[in-house]
């Protein structure tokens, strides 16, 4: 069984692949109904780690921790990274092999999935468009020990533009096209330009916001509710479990707007007993939200003024945070009769997915290398330093299952040891330099003199400069893979012995992510705005 699974901040979405078919999966929930999502949720109860539903059984009840949005947090994570959960130390690569456990046990018995049973679940994965080798890494490598095989990662938008193909094709579009996929999700806001001509699918460009989504959308609601309320300043006292439930009711509350809601009642009973039931007026609501959803749009006009002319564009809407009826109104007011909302909002990229993953896939989609990756080197005899990009953004990625871009430089060395500090960033000054939004990534050290070739720790040795390392001859080998991956191989080809280093942000491996009671948000800045 083959299935395209949209891992989301907010929500888990799965669709099958199912003989030409592509039905979103149900899931079978501890309250009865059945829901075409499952919740990416971590609770501990009583010493007890509980996933998915049954951590979403137990939320609200004093004594039990949740941890939520636990997606935001990959991109700075590694394997070793730890989070502290009840007061426990836990590896972060633990919960989410357990997480996704619990999610393919659901599959195969609590859902509605097509041949319920079957013994192999064949997975591509939904990342954002901004996911770095980190994010995409510690995904796929939970997925592949819950003992899922997974045939590849696909980023979101790219993959809702398949399901928008499909559909159009369906409907007899076949005219070459650019769509620019406009993807709000509940914790991040991913854009991307897709040349579309036949089945061939082309990411021409992308933007991303990667902290910004329907969550935020619900924690303005409650400090908008808690105002209201005259209970601002009580927010700091709210136990882990109140704060989560206080989210939940704004979470419900704004999904139940429509165009004509004047007013949000938000029950802050249900938060603590006694609390007062509420009115938030939506125009001041939408007041507060219009600056975060005007990022969006900045986001995606840079996509436009981008675009070359050469085929109609269709703005193509989805992820959940989309459903808001401020964003629908301030799209059309942006950019007219150009947006096409999808029919499903919020699996569209699950669907896609699939229709990817599935035996005849009518999409051949080529993904591109979303951001510059490079590396600071010496220059001017150490006098200067200056960025070598190594990846260029927009660089075409590779087939699966087609052998990885390769980048080589060769030099001679000055000093024992080399000391690699890579970093990505979203643009590129006149000079070349690193702008936008920049990523710094881990430091590797690789020993240049032979003497030091034995040497597994080199971080506390002196770095200087060597008459022995000049006189090897160094080749660095970088390789990216068809999901974004970057790996290389450091050589010292004089004397014959060699490095290999998967590239990411894996010196977190001392770091522990501490749930704490949210502080008032900063906004953040469009990358290259």
């Amino acid at each position: 069984m083959r299935l395209g699974i949209d891992f989301g901040t907010t929500r888990i979405v799965a669709a099958a692949a199912d003989r030409g078919n592509f039905p979103v999966v149900s899931f079978e929930c501890p309250d009865g109904a059945a829901r075409e999502w499952a919740p990416p949720l971590i609770a501990v109860q009583e010493g007890k780690r509980l996933y998915g539903w049954d951590a979403w059984a137990a939320q609200g009840v004093d004594g039990v921790t949740v941890l939520r949005s636990i997606k935001r947090v990959l991109a700075s994570s590694g394997p070793e990274t730890l989070v502290d959960l009840a007061g426990e130390p836990v590896r972060l690569a633990t919960l989410l092999q357990e997480l996704v456990s619990w999610l393919k046990t659901a599959l195969l018995e609590k859902s509605s999935l097509p041949r319920r049973g079957a013994s192999t679940l064949e997975v591509l994965l939904g990342v954002p468009a901004n996911a770095n080798s980190n994010q995409r890494f510690l995904t796929a490598e939970a997925f592949r020990a819950a003992g899922f095989h997974v045939l590849g990662l696909l980023n979101e938008p790219s993959a809702a533009s398949i399901e928008y193909s499909h559909r159009s094709s369906q409907e007899g579009l076949s005219a070459p096209q650019r769509i620019l996929v406009y993807d709000l999700g509940g914790g991040t806001f991913d854009a991307s330009l897709v040349y579309r001509d036949g089945h061939m699918h082309v990411v021409e460009a992308t933007e991303s916001i990667p902290t910004l989504g329907g969550d935020d959308f619900d924690d303005v609601l409650a400090a908008l509710a808690l105002e209201k309320a005259g209970l601002a300043a009580e927010r700091a006292s709210l136990s882990q479990a109140e704060e989560f439930l206080l989210l939940e009711e704004c979470r419900e509350k704004k999904e139940s707007l429509h165009p004509n809601t004047r007013r949000l009642m938000v029950d802050l009973d249900r938060v603590r007993p006694g609390w007062p039931l509420v009115s938030v007026p939506v125009a001041e609501y939408y007041e507060h939200l219009t600056p975060l959803v005007e990022e969006t749009l900045h986001a995606t006009e840079d996509l436009l003024e981008r675009a070359p002319q050469t085929a109609p564009i269709t703005l193509y809407v989805t992820g959940g945070a989309s459903e808001l009826p401020l964003v629908s109104r301030l799209l059309r007011e942006r950019f007219g009769r150009r947006v096409k909302r999808s029919a499903y909002t919020r699996s569209a990229t699950a669907i896609g997915l699939a229709i990817q993953a599935s035996a005849h896939a009518p999409a051949l989609l080529r993904e591109r290398f979303t951001r510059y990756f490079g590396v600071w080197r010496e220059a001017e005899g150490g006098r200067a330093v200056v960025f070598d990009p190594l990846f260029e953004q927009g660089l075409e990625l590779p087939a699966p299952g087609a052998p990885p871009l390769r980048r080589t430089r060769c030099y001679t060395p000055v000093h024992n040891i080399g000391h690699f500090r890579y970093l990505e960033c979203s643009h590129r000054a006149p000079s070349g330099e690193p702008a936008g939004d920049i990523t710094a990534w881990d430091e590797i050290r690789f020993p240049f003199d032979p003497r030091l070739a034995s040497v597994a720790d080199l971080e506390n040795i002196p770095v200087e400069r060597s008459a022995e390392a000049a006189r090897q001859w160094i080749e660095e080998a970088y390789m990216v893979d068809s999901s974004g991956a970057v790996t290389v191989v450091i050589s010292n080809l004089t004397a014959g012995y060699h490095r290999e280093y998967r590239l990411g942000q894996w010196a977190s491996a001392q770091k522990t992510i501490r749930r704490t009671q949210p502080a008032a948000r900063t906004r953040r800045r469009t990358a290259g705005r």
